[in-house]
């Protein structure tokens, strides 16, 4: 019977090899029209599992997977901060831009 990398498999190697990926991952997740915590904890766990190996040793990547729950029931500007330095220990930048509708209008002003 022949067998198939499994999506996730796939996903995780893509996420490995492109951190850029994983940023656009995240950011995708955040721009659902109808966000669900589920599924914004699910892309976290997929690029931590991919990322945390290039930045961190064995232990410290399970430690910080583990702190994906913790972090994500935080209320305010804490949870915020926080989210920032656990992307930022993943070798990633959590950023705010101008939405495309706001530069589309500021480009025909």
């Amino acid at each position: 019977m022949p067998t198939s990398d499994s999506y996730h498999d796939y996903l995780i190697e893509s996420l490995k090899k492109k951190p850029e990926l994983a940023a656009a991952y995240i950011t995708a997740t955040f721009e659902e029209k109808d966000p669900e915590p589920e599924l914004l904890k699910m892309a976290l766990s997929h690029v931590a599992i991919a990322l945390a190996e290039q930045n961190m040793t064995p232990e410290q990547a399970k430690q910080h997977l583990e702190k994906l729950d913790e972090l994500l029931s935080q209320k305010g500007s804490e949870a915020i901060y926080n989210l920032s330095n656990w992307l930022n220990a993943l070798g990633l930048k959590l950023t705010v831009t101008v939405a495309q509708a706001e530069i589309a209008i500021l480009n025909h002003s």
